[in-house]
């Protein structure tokens, strides 16, 4: 009998661990209640107050809440890797109802092409969904690895992880709470403290300086830098570098395994698996963009050859944009999705693309990115909330169940948009940067514009080779140009002087404090933007 007994704990203690599963029919009412409240949320803000806020750390607490009610229903809710799943659900429906869907239906809408609408919401339905399962089999690969910053997604674990230890960690990341909401009410850009705590340093510096020459340009240079398209230039430099830095590190992360089959600390995605990815997720767009082509009947103002190079183009800007945005994603916390679908929509005005095209363009291009940072600062979570990838079958198993989580957040949002954007139409309800992109493709372009773009590309390019992949100076420094708050820009460099000043008194220890006191400080000001400007418009 105790043989048995014995035989029976060896073989569940060999047993591999089995994540919590995302469709189980306990949770199922939960995930449609949060998917609902998180789409809601992304479209009142970002028609309202034009911003969509990181709703993740929202979806945490919701479910430390749930953990906290004597029921057995919500008693499994004490799972961090639940909790994990929670959060991951109504991010993905915030970012997706607001950014992936709603913004690209504006476009057209103000535009007077309504017949578009219903096209480009297949269309922008099906590449926020490509873009989300790029970053699936891209997330800890070398170019995407876990191990970088993703400040949101570190600063949501660290949360999960205090609020259930409790003690010393506990207290510290409270302190970052209130520092980080206090800051936010008196207007100083707090998370930036956080984030640089978090981040590299190089890039954050980078990130600095972009956005103090952009806030304080006309006192520097006597004009304002973004008239001359100076930022715009450089963001394409950059980007066309990073991206060629992408594909020589998949080839030399491929010479790597072949020369050495054993090392057991390679990321989970090699790669081949993200070379597939990209190759794949290209393909996809093209048919995306040959959809949105037929169905908004945007090809016949174009010749045949046009059109070829339409397809193309939009392709590649739809894999640029979301590369790059998750580029700076991955270093800064901030993903420049806005700027990135402006630049590729005035490449497309120089092309001589007609204003329908292009306004299909911009709205193809602004949905892919968002989906993009936003499911990897939930991997980044989960990957922290599940050990690091020590257990890497159990990784996979978790990284596989927020994917589910992401996606059937997706459909939530897309049902919810079907129903209401005509609602918000009629009202004149429309996120403000979509106001721009219209705007930009009235004003039209010239050669000055491609003079100037040209110029500074070839800076922004220089910039970022010498930086290199790791640090990411070209495409943040391009970033932060791309912003106007230089206020953040001045708090990035108080907080790396703290950061410098800590570990050297301190040592690593000092700089893991920081680590869940800069979680704290993202999480108090993600806390007090939700809530401020949820109430205001309540009172609107």
């Amino acid at each position: 009998m105790n043989d048995q007994a014995s035989a029976a704990a060896d073989s569940e203690a060999s047993a591999p661990r089995r994540h919590p599963r995302f469709f189980s029919p306990g949770q199922m009412l939960t995930n449609v209640v949060v998917c609902v409240l998180g789409a809601i949320i992304g479209l009142e803000l970002i028609t309202r107050v034009g911003i969509t806020p990181n709703t993740s750390i929202i979806g945490a607490l919701i479910a430390i809440l749930l953990s906290y009610i004597p029921l057995k229903l919500f008693r499994s809710y004490d799972s961090l890797e639940r909790q994990t799943l929670v959060q991951t659900t109504i991010s993905g429906a915030t970012f997706s109802a607001a950014n992936g869907l709603l913004l690209p239906l504006a476009i057209p809408f103000l535009m007077g092409e309504t017949q578009m609408l219903i096209p480009m919401l297949i269309g922008a339905a099906l590449a926020v969904i490509t873009d989300a399962s790029i970053l699936y089999f891209s997330f800890d690969s070398k170019v995407f690895t876990a191990r970088a910053a993703w400040p949101p997604g570190l600063a949501t674990a660290e949360a999960l992880k205090a609020a259930a230890n409790k003690g010393r960690n506990a207290l510290l990341l409270l302190a970052g709470i209130v520092g980080g909401a206090t800051g936010k009410a008196f207007g100083i850009p707090a998370e930036m403290f956080g984030i640089a705590w978090i981040a590299n340093v190089f890039a954050m510096c980078a990130l600095g300086l972009g956005l103090i020459l952009r806030g304080y340009s006309e006192q520097i240079f006597g004009f304002d830098i973004s008239t001359a398209y100076i930022p715009h230039g450089i963001m394409i430099g950059a980007g066309l570098v990073a991206l060629v830095q992408i594909i020589l590190l998949m080839r030399r992360d491929r010479q790597e395994k072949e020369a050495n089959h054993e090392s057991t600390q390679r990321p989970t995605r090699s790669a081949l698996q993200m070379r597939v990815a990209l190759l794949s997720g290209f393909s996809v767009y093209l048919i995306v963009a040959l959809v949105l082509a037929l169905g908004t009947g945007i090809y016949t103002g174009m010749s045949l050859g046009m059109l070829i190079g339409w397809l193309v183009f939009a392709a590649l800007a739809a894999m640029a944009s979301e590369l790059i945005v998750g580029i700076a994603a991955m270093h800064s916390g901030w993903f420049p999705s806005f700027a990135t679908a402006l630049i590729a929509l005035v490449i497309g005005m120089l092309i001589g693309f007609p204003s329908t095209a292009l306004g299909v363009l911009v709205a193809f291009t602004v949905a892919t990115g968002p989906a993009f940072a936003d499911m990897a600062y939930d991997l980044k979570a989960g990957w922290t909330i599940r050990g690091e990838g020590q257990d890497r079958a159990y990784e996979l198993d978790g990284r596989r169940q927020q994917y589910f989580a992401e996606l059937f957040s997706f459909g939530v949002a897309i049902v919810i948009v079907a129903l209401a954007f005509r609602a918000y139409f009629d009202a004149d309800l429309v996120p403000p940067v979509a106001r721009v992109y219209v705007a930009t493709i009235d004003a039209g372009a010239s050669m000055d514009v491609a003079r100037q773009l040209l110029i500074w590309s070839v800076v922004g390019a220089l910039i970022q080779a010498v930086g290199g992949m790791s640090r990411q100076i070209g495409v943040l420094l391009a970033t932060g140009l791309l912003i106007t708050s230089p206020v953040a820009g001045i708090v990035i460099y108080i907080a790396l002087l703290i950061r410098w000043l800590v570990v050297k008194r301190f040592g690593p220890q000092g700089g893991h404090k920081l680590y869940i006191l800069g979680a704290g400080f993202i999480t108090g000001s993600a806390l007090y933007s939700f809530f401020s400007s949820t109430l205001k418009l309540g009172s609107r």
